[in-house]
């Protein structure tokens, strides 16, 4: 968006003919590639109902301080509100040479209303009149994306809850580590989306003061009401220094930070779920309505919303990687680098807007097969460590019980066999420099998945008792903070009507 020197008032003639908003000093008229190179309008007309909103509240608040009067107030609100609907209507035609959303909607209510239109500038900048639809807009996208998180975790502990009882291999560096309950598996990626929920509360939040009154770096002379105008937009209150106002663009990175580290946890579910789906696992059958095929193999189902989910983290984590650049050198104030900060964070939160919905849709229409993976929880000697902890249990020093531990994997291992089938001549003779012969063969009593599991009853551990506590503290989290989401008030989301789009 452009910054905004000059006087007010006067009016420089641009190629086509008409009138840009700024530059008594200016000669002679802008060059068409200039305007084309500097225009922000194909970008920020999606946040025009936040420019309304500002402008209308500005305009309501100089009135109130008696710099405007009250029937120029009046005609500039229904001026707004008239342009508001055309818009919505597809009844707008934005012109590239207004250059960005507010000399296009300024430079229209001009026309419509006269003179008042031209007072509805008095006391603000481009610069923070930009600066307050783009925290608007944060505003409003990151609610959206919270509404979008709350749905996933709970289609997540939703699965956790139907598959409480199902136990499945537990990997570390990909192999064979330790039997889990499926629900607590599935209840650690709800815990990480519940991190996610918390820094998208976090851009909300960083967004959530109003710049307007600081204009263009300074603040201005007249005698505004900035806290007026901040809660007259929902804000929560105002930023303090009017430089600070206009120059820092941290609450985008937020957000942006926020989007991408919710990427890369969608990506990390998404890398399971393909494996999980293919044929050497055998895990899950995706919905076929979260799958295609393909165009030459007819046996394939192909997981491509998580294929697809894990290769588009990779361009939003570079929209954040982006915008750190841009602004990294910076002076304070306005530079024009800022025009660039908006683009990057509408990619990222449109791409998630439709990948979390598909997502989550995935998620709660994919099977799991029992069988399959409570015949796979416990080969790959994934009862080794139960060993060891029994062994401990009888009164043998841990490093010589992981050793006895390791013993009894040999010995399997090269006969091609699991830890179940030794024989208590086996456990004896590992056993015999630390417990009776009697007592050996008594380790056969952790070598099951199901006293693994309930054997692990600490908390935040695969025990039922414990994961059935953390679904209720999931659920119960979800509903409180789906009773938050709809009670924040973040004014219009800047999605574009149809209109927009064509």
């Amino acid at each position: 968006m452009a910054h905004c020197f000059g006087r007010l008032f006067w009016y420089l003639e641009k190629g086509d003919g008409s009138m840009a908003l700024w530059g008594g000093r200016f000669e002679a008229g802008v060059a068409e590639v200039t305007q084309e190179f500097g225009a922000s309008l194909p970008v920020d007309k999606h946040l025009y109902k936040q420019d309304i909103a500002g402008s209308k509240a500005h305009a309501k608040m100089l009135a109130a301080q008696g710099i405007i009067s009250a029937e120029d107030e009046r005609a500039i609100a229904e001026g707004l509100t008239g342009i508001e609907q055309d818009i919505d209507a597809g009844n707008f035609t934005f012109d590239i040479n207004d250059e960005d959303i507010h000399m296009s909607i300024e430079s229209e209510l001009t026309r419509r209303i006269g003179e008042a239109g031209k007072r509805l500038h008095t006391g603000r900048s481009r610069n923070d009149q930009v600066a307050t639809d783009t925290r608007l807009g944060v505003k409003a996208l990151a609610k959206e994306l919270m509404e979008a998180n709350l749905e996933l975790r709970h289609v997540l502990v939703d699965a956790a809850k139907k598959y409480d009882k199902v136990i499945l291999p537990g990997y570390t560096h990909m192999q064979h580590a330790q039997p889990v309950l499926l629900s607590h598996h599935l209840l650690a990626y709800s815990w990480m989306f519940a991190r996610d929920f918390t820094r998208l509360k976090a851009a909300f939040d960083a967004a959530d003061n109003c710049p307007l009154g600081a204009a263009a770096l300074a603040g201005t002379s007249y005698p505004l009401d900035r806290q007026m105008t901040a809660a007259e937009l929902g804000f929560a209150g105002v930023i303090p220094n009017s430089l600070d106002a206009v120059s820092d663009r941290d609450f985008l990175l937020d957000l942006h930070y926020a989007g991408s580290v919710m990427a890369m946890h969608l990506s990390r579910l998404s890398e399971e779920i393909v494996l999980w789906s293919s044929s050497e696992f055998g895990f899950i059958t995706l919905s076929d309505s979260y799958s295609t095929g393909s165009s030459i193999m007819p046996q394939k189902k192909n997981p491509d919303i998580a294929e697809l989910t894990r290769g588009k983290s990779g361009r939003l984590i570079g929209d954040l990687t982006g915008l750190l650049a841009t602004l990294k050198g910076l002076p304070t104030a306005y530079a024009r680098d800022l025009q660039e900060d908006k683009e990057a964070v509408f990619d990222q939160v449109d791409t998630l807007e439709v990948l979390l919905p598909a997502f989550t849709g995935m998620v709660a229409t994919m099977v799991f097969d029992k069988e399959r993976l409570e015949a796979e929880a416990p080969t790959g000697f994934a009862l080794a460590t139960d060993i060891a902890e029994w062994l401990v249990k009888n009164g043998v020093p841990f490093r010589h019980a992981h050793e006895l531990s390791g013993a009894c994997v040999k010995i399997a291992e090269d006969r091609g066999q699991e830890l179940w089938d030794l024989t208590d001549e086996d456990f004896i003779n590992v056993f015999k420099d630390f417990l009776p012969a009697d007592k050996a063969p008594q380790v056969r009593e952790v070598l099951s998945t199901e006293g693994s599991v309930s054997a692990r009853n600490g908390k935040g551990g695969t025990s039922p008792l414990r994961v059935r506590e953390q679904i209720v503290s999931a659920k119960t989290t979800i509903e409180q903070l789906r009773a938050f989401a709809n009670s924040v008030s973040d004014g219009s989301a800047y999605k574009s009507p149809e209109s927009l789009l064509k």
